[in-house]
């Protein structure tokens, strides 16, 4: 059995370096990603198809990783060969629209046509989370029930130290995971014309909706291109995260998910 803490002390978090707990209230309402922040000092992970450097849209890439399966086991290795199909660029312009001050790094987990395996998500899942990185960015779930064991204590991992993962609902009626886990930020996209419009999902498990029909994104090429689903109201998000972290840097994934909520357009 645990108690609370005597009045004048506090929880020491363990995990990610120090943190004091609890964050104000104060800080909560300061860290309004509605009007404040800009993503600054904030490390954001893009798992996905690659991000295509030096893209207007997208800007500087602190760092690109792929997910390599050979006959010598799997593995993560630096890369510079971009993005795959595009879809991985998508989301990181709009990361970068939203936090444009905010590190953003690329894994690729995807090749081309959007393929992928459970097994090559997962290890690259697994890398980020271990890289400490602040936000990770998930726009593809895994409909192999096989993974959900591994990637539900995965996300727990993440969870508990620190880490909090933005996960795409899948867009068709099917079960899928990592998005259902109550230790992400789970987004599904809504149909409003404001494009800087996030709403809160009074009947989860998806928790949040954001923009994501026929959205302007970043594509191959240095070109841009509009594209509709959950995949891109994720990274919307992904990117409210890092707003409210680079003003909040002590918050928690239960804090984040509490900022959200209170910023949220029909909460009240």
């Amino acid at each position: 059995m645990t108690t609370a803490p005597p009045a004048g002390l506090t929880w020491r978090l363990l995990g990610k370096g120090p943190q004091d707990i609890p964050v104000s209230a104060d800080e909560v309402r300061a860290a309004d990603p509605l009007t404040n922040g800009t993503g600054r000092g904030v490390r954001v992970c893009v798992v996905d198809s690659g991000v295509e450097r030096d893209h207007p849209f997208v800007g500087p890439v602190n760092g690109s990783w792929v997910v390599v399966k050979d006959d010598d086991g799997i593995r993560v290795e630096e890369t510079d060969t971009g993005d795959s199909c595009g879809h991985g660029t998508a989301c990181a312009s709009i990361v970068r629209r939203v936090a444009p001050d905010c590190e953003l790094s690329s894994v690729r987990v995807l090749g081309e046509r959007f393929a992928g395996t459970g097994e090559i998500l997962l290890e690259g899942l697994r890398w980020a989370v271990r890289q400490g990185f602040d936000v990770i960015n998930l726009s593809l779930s895994t409909t192999r029930v096989r993974f959900a064991e591994e990637l539900h204590a995965l996300v727990d991992e993440a969870y508990f130290n620190g880490t909090i993962i933005v996960a795409s609902a899948h867009n068709a009626p099917v079960e899928s995971f990592p998005w259902r886990f109550a230790s992400v930020i789970s987004v599904g996209s809504h149909e409003e014309d404001d494009p800087a419009l996030h709403l809160y999902n009074p009947s989860p498990p998806v928790e949040f909706f954001a923009p994501g029909q026929n959205v302007e994104v970043a594509w191959l090429g240095g070109r841009t291109t509009r594209s509709t689903g959950n995949s891109f109201a994720t990274p919307y998000i992904a990117g409210m995260c890092a707003r409210i972290l680079s003003l909040a840097p002590r918050m928690t994934p239960f804090h984040l998910k509490s900022a959200l909520h209170a910023s949220a357009a029909n909460v009240h």
